[in-house]
């Protein structure tokens, strides 16, 4: 898939302090990047860098101290709470490393449960088709694999058909082999629906699948590469 040139997201000079006085800590300091629509930016850093920070202030859970956070031409920093919420159900897909699925429901009714407030849905079946989870549709959550469960997660997050997917250490309870599956999925949501994707990772081995390259450390942004990406299967996992 040919990258988009047109910026998705624009994070120009944001702080975030946490804390008073002598033990403030500087979770964002002076951070600014562009990820352009289609892409796949993966943000690595160790735990504490303030790639979590990031992610949460872009997915609008966070506030910035200051500097400006724009998505798709909205500036998600200037808009109330109400307006956040709106912002959150309609343009992103939110995906994170707990997989937050309702034991009480089946595969298919856990994705039904996002799709009944979204404007413009996926067909839920087709979906699961593409995340290979058209035989599991009426399994519960106890009765998948990890893999399978994190499919499904991405499921009720993709069934939204958000132009943006925001995805949190989304492989770190995974083994080799459903993480190599599962990464091979997003690349084919990136490809099949054009979807903005963004990965926080500690994982240096996922680097590869990046068309954007992005390093935080202790709040800065220490690395920021536009790359050829390589495909999921050749991931060195």
């Amino acid at each position: 898939m040919k990258r988009g040139t047109m910026e998705h997201i624009s994070v120009k000079n944001i702080c975030k302090k946490y804390g008073e006085g002598e033990s403030a800590v500087k979770a964002l300091d002076d951070v600014s990047l562009d990820i352009a629509k289609g892409e796949i930016c993966v943000i690595l850093g160790p735990s504490g860098s303030g790639k979590s920070t990031l992610l949460n202030m872009v997915g609008g859970l966070d506030r910035v101290d200051s500097g400006t956070i724009t998505v798709d031409g909205l500036e998600i920093t200037s808009l109330g709470r109400k307006q956040l919420t709106d912002y959150r159900r309609e343009k992103l897909g939110m995906v994170f490393q707990a997989y937050n699925l309702i034991p009480e429901l089946n595969v298919i009714e856990n994705v039904r449960v996002v799709k009944d407030i979204a404007k413009d849905p996926l067909d839920e079946t087709e979906l699961l088709q593409v995340l290979g989870l058209e035989r599991h549709m009426t399994h519960f959550p106890s009765e998948l694999s990890g893999g399978q469960q994190q499919r499904c997660s991405i499921a009720r997050a993709l069934v939204k058909n958000p132009a943006l997917l925001l995805c949190d250490e989304l492989t770190g309870a995974l083994d080799s082999a459903s993480t190599r599956d599962v990464l091979r999925v997003l690349q084919a949501i990136n490809e099949r629906y054009h979807t903005t994707l963004v990965m926080i990772t500690h994982d240096e081995r996922i680097a590869g699948m990046a068309d954007r390259l992005v390093r935080i450390k202790d709040g800065r942004v220490v690395e920021n590469t536009s790359k050829e990406r390589l495909k999921a299967e050749d991931l060195v996992i």
